[in-house]
């Protein structure tokens, strides 16, 4: 247990608008013991006791017990539009807060499903306003039962995944580990894994992303012949998930491996699988073309890239999909690679006119968009270009 235990539990607790006896009354701590952790009398304390003071403190016990860095790309300004997100995770709901009508189960899961069009188009300024009262909705009726929690479990889930797009990495990391923990369905499990392996890999923890995405993979792996789509789903993106860690920790067989598994559940899929209510879970033959693609740019191989690209039927997609932009952005690597640099300024403006909130959360974008204006004969058209000015201003 760190030393700086009462140092960082004063922190939080300040942060979080608490005084030292609510602490000890929601976390069932003494009041005692709080006070001695903050004034440094006891410098250590056991892990089930850090464990209840991080759950009354809504953040994860490491946070706690062990150094913390913090999360790249998340601003502290008053302007920062995930401040309200991020509150409303950490901030206990108390009781005779908000508004006097108590929310109900049915009425928090017809506003998530409401809000699913605005995930999946990836509308983060519209989400950045609706979250937070849906969030502490979602904690109230999750105290009334087991059908309060579910709903709170895919509102977790699908916060969580918001949070890794914009880069907001330690709260991303609350939302998923709280859907997890609180999950009695086994592919929503295997789903917010899924999700919580793609927060491992933008943070570049290859080997914990890979391990985590091989073991649930071996967990959930179905009877082929008598699995479900939402089954071959959960299984196949896991093992997604486990091939772009490996290929990213120049482990190319392991990634081939993979790759090769995750086609096969793709096959016995027959088609590309999107259910309306749950885009997450949108998998196929598509999917697995797209991943592959994205596996030849890390391996750096941007000829295969538009070889493949070439044969991957795109145009049936939805323009917001994360994973046809996110294809789309290897399309604009490679061919900035080959130095062409017109066909690169067209894929991004492609992304810019479908995505236009998506696109400033991407480095990547930003990478490409600066080597090709390091061209010095490009750069008079590209001040021009609308693109330019957005990718700037989030460098």
């Amino acid at each position: 247990m760190s030393a700086n235990l009462g140092k960082r539990l004063q922190v939080v607790r300040k942060r979080r608008g608490m005084t030292q006896r609510q602490l000890a009354d929601e976390s069932g701590v003494s009041l005692s013991l709080v006070r001695k952790l903050e004034q440094g009398e006891r410098a250590d304390t056991r892990l089930e006791t850090a464990r209840r003071l991080a759950q009354a403190l809504r953040v994860p016990t490491t946070k706690l017990i062990a150094d913390h860095v913090d999360e790249p790309g998340a601003a502290s300004g008053v302007d920062d539009p995930w401040n309200g997100v991020r509150r409303a995770l950490v901030a206990p709901v108390r009781t005779g807060e908000g508004p006097a009508e108590e929310p109900t189960v049915d009425g928090v899961r017809d506003a998530v499903e409401s809000a699913l069009p605005l995930f999946s188009g990836d509308r983060c300024a519209e989400l950045s306003e609706i979250l937070p009262p849906l969030l502490r909705d979602a904690d109230l009726v999750a105290e009334q039962g087991p059908a309060g929690r579910a709903v709170r479990v895919r509102l977790s889930h699908l916060t969580g995944w918001l949070l890794t797009q914009t880069r907001q990495f330690e709260s991303a990391d609350i939302a998923l580990s709280r859907s997890l923990e609180e999950s009695s369905d086994r592919l929503q499990a295997a789903a917010t894994v899924s999700t919580q392996c793609w927060l491992l890999l933008r943070l570049g923890r290859l080997a914990e992303a890979r391990e985590l995405a091989i073991r649930w993979a071996d967990e959930v792996e179905p009877r082929i012949s008598r699995a479900t789509p939402a089954e071959l789903s959960a299984w196949g993106w896991l093992l997604l998930r486990a091939s772009a860690a490996a290929i990213r920790d120049n482990r190319p067989g392991e990634a081939e491996e993979a790759l090769r598994y995750a086609h096969s559940a793709a096959v016995a899929m027959g088609r590309e699988f999107a259910p309306r209510d749950d885009f997450l879970q949108a998998y196929g033959p598509v999917t697995v073309a797209l991943k592959r693609a994205e596996n030849a740019m890390i391996a750096d191989k941007p000829d295969l890239v538009l070889k493949l690209s070439a044969r991957i039927p795109t145009g049936g997609m939805r323009p917001t999909s994360n994973n046809r932009n996110r294809h789309l952005l290897d399309v604009a690597e490679a061919h900035a690679r080959a130095r062409d640099y017109t066909s690169t300024v067209e894929v991004l403006q492609r992304i810019h006119t479908d995505a236009p909130q998506w696109l400033p959360n991407q480095r990547y974008a930003r990478d490409i968009f600066g080597r090709v204006i390091g061209r010095r004969r490009q750069r008079a058209s590209l001040f021009s270009w609308p693109v330019a000015a957005v990718l700037s201003d989030h460098g």
